[in-house]
């Protein structure tokens, strides 16, 4: 890791903490700002890794992790920007983001080579999407983790949290489904197969199942809001087991990646 990257780094890191720090006061909503603006610094130590090393944020966990940072206080910045009322879930995404700050700043930065099979423009639409998804799913689980925890204030009741909470789940289903299918566009090109149930793939159904299994208790029963929310807290974190757990302890992400 360069001089330059690793303040770039450490200066996105301290963003998300004086994010957070706002985000526990009452006047917190514009701790969205102060994400985003994190986001922006790790977009830059990620230009600067690129131009040192050749190569996309893909491959390793310190890489995944910085990239992730990035996308995720980026979504997550826009949606309290856009919509304040997604902004009722800061206090759990910054807790979030600074967990995986943690986790970056304990990962071995060394780069490894891309394997060739990564030089494919599929890979761009299926990493974009996958991105977008988690980044999603994150305004959604945090959302119905504020609620269970009760800290979403008074100026949004319960109920109007789940709604919210709910449509961005429906906008993360609609990209991690594209992730899918981008993935299995980029898997029959790189290896001649669209799936082959390795660890990843197989991960990635089972928190697209989760959603579409959530959904359908949703609308087919009337459950309480305690175990509508759990429902939502449960696929991120599916979603970042996927994301973050099997590339931490699989030697490839994919099968025939190396």
């Amino acid at each position: 890791m360069s001089g330059a990257e690793g303040m770039l780094l450490a200066a996105g890191s301290g963003c998300y903490v004086v994010g957070a720090g706002l985000a526990w006061r009452r006047r917190w909503r514009n701790v969205g700002r102060w994400i985003l603006l994190g986001a922006l610094v790790f977009a830059a130590a990620i230009a600067v890794r690129w131009i040192a090393v050749g190569q996309g944020p893909f491959l390793t966990m310190f890489e995944i992790l910085v990239s992730s940072l990035f996308s995720l206080g980026l979504v997550y910045g826009i949606a309290c920007v856009r919509f304040p009322e997604a902004c009722r879930g800061a206090p759990v995404a910054t807790a979030i983001l600074l967990l995986m700050a943690g986790w970056m700043i304990v990962a071995d930065p060394e780069s490894k080579p891309l394997p060739a099979t990564y030089g494919n423009p599929w890979l761009w639409v299926h990493v974009v999407t996958g991105k977008l998804f988690l980044g999603c799913c994150l305004v959604a689980s945090s959302l119905a983790a504020t609620a269970l925890l009760g800290l979403g204030g008074s100026s949004l009741s319960g109920p109007q949290m789940d709604q919210v909470a709910w449509r961005w789940l429906m906008l993360a289903f609609v990209f991690h489904s594209a992730m899918l299918i981008a993935g299995a566009v980029w898997a029959q090109d790189a290896w001649g197969r669209y799936w082959d149930w390795d660890p990843l793939e197989t991960w990635a159904f089972a928190t697209w199942l989760a959603m579409v299994f959530a959904f359908h208790v949703r609308v087919s029963y009337r459950t309480p809001a305690t175990v509508d929310r759990l429902m939502l807290v449960g696929v991120f974190v599916l979603a970042f087991l996927t994301f973050f757990g099997v590339p931490f302890l699989s030697i490839a992400p994919h099968k025939g990646a190396v």
